[in-house]
């Protein structure tokens, strides 16, 4: 695209490389991006922000943190300021790389430079420390974004029920569940599915089963929430209950993936044959 319109006389504005390169990023051809970067810099142009984010969010998503780390620093050398979403694909390519610590310096920094975290931001930071089981710091990070006037939403808050799930703390994770409705948070699919998951692994298949029925009533459900509770029917023993949930679930227009197909070889492995 980019030797077309130099063929034709047309000559790119910083902007014109900025949605090229952010283009390419989205692609994954993070090295057709910096070749377009160092082109355009040595022909005197100069990035904006715009432009760094670009490049700076694919080097985080491919957990490619020295990279990132050197652009930032280039950004900074250069003048430019960085934004909002700049430090998010920082923040978020740290947690991703389980470098919680240096997430948390960067907000900070965002403080100390007089930048107002997002309700992604904090999203990003919550569900990183959920992740890693530090659940008193993740509710201390809910408290803070609600004291700076933002208000959590149902991203947030399925990342605290993940983390209590995974930790024990189903009974909490059931009433937060509960109460969201009266924060204006309304629980989609993923909210009910991280309940039902842990409510099978805790033996609490009865439980399960209600708010699976109350999703089929209200016409919520998807492959996920199937497969979870075929799973939880294996988990008991009660196989031609999970049979025919798996009947049901394609008759309804939903077609076993490949958890679907490996919860149910995992059991007929174990000679308990669900077909």
């Amino acid at each position: 695209m980019l030797t077309e319109m130099l063929r034709n006389n047309i000559t790119p504005t910083t902007e014109t490389y900025s949605m090229l390169i952010d283009m390419y990023c989205k692609d994954g051809k993070v090295g057709e991006a910096r070749d377009i970067f160092e082109y355009m810099t040595g022909i005197g142009l100069v990035p904006n922000i715009i432009t760094y984010t670009a490049l700076l969010d694919e080097y985080c998503l491919r957990g490619e943190m020295d990279e990132a780390e050197k652009l930032m620093d280039l950004i900074v050398e250069n003048g430019c300021k960085p934004n909002v979403v700049t430090y998010n694909s920082l923040i978020n390519g740290y947690c991703k790389s389980k470098r919680i610590d240096k997430a948390l310096c960067l907000l900070q920094e965002m403080h100390f430079n007089r930048l107002t975290p997002s309700v992604i931001t904090y999203n990003i930071l919550i569900d990183a420390l959920c992740k890693d089981s530090q659940l008193k710091r993740a509710h201390q990070f809910l408290k803070e974004m609600e004291a700076h006037g933002l208000k959590p939403d149902v991203v947030t808050l399925n990342s605290l029920l993940d983390g209590m799930c995974k930790n024990a703390q189903i009974d909490e994770a059931i009433a937060t569940m509960k109460e969201m409705g009266n924060t204006g948070v309304v629980p989609n699919i993923v909210t009910y599915s991280i309940v039902m998951d842990s409510l099978c692994e805790a033996n609490r298949l009865r439980e399960a089963v209600d708010i699976f029925s109350f999703l089929t009533t209200t016409g919520v459900h998807d492959v996920r929430a199937y497969t979870i509770m075929i799973k939880g029917f294996c988990k008991e023993g009660l196989l031609a209950k999970a049979n025919e949930l798996l009947k049901n679930m394609e008759d309804n227009g939903f077609f076993p993936d490949e958890w679907t197909f490996n919860t149910i070889i995992r059991w007929f492995i174990d000679g308990k044959d669900v077909m």
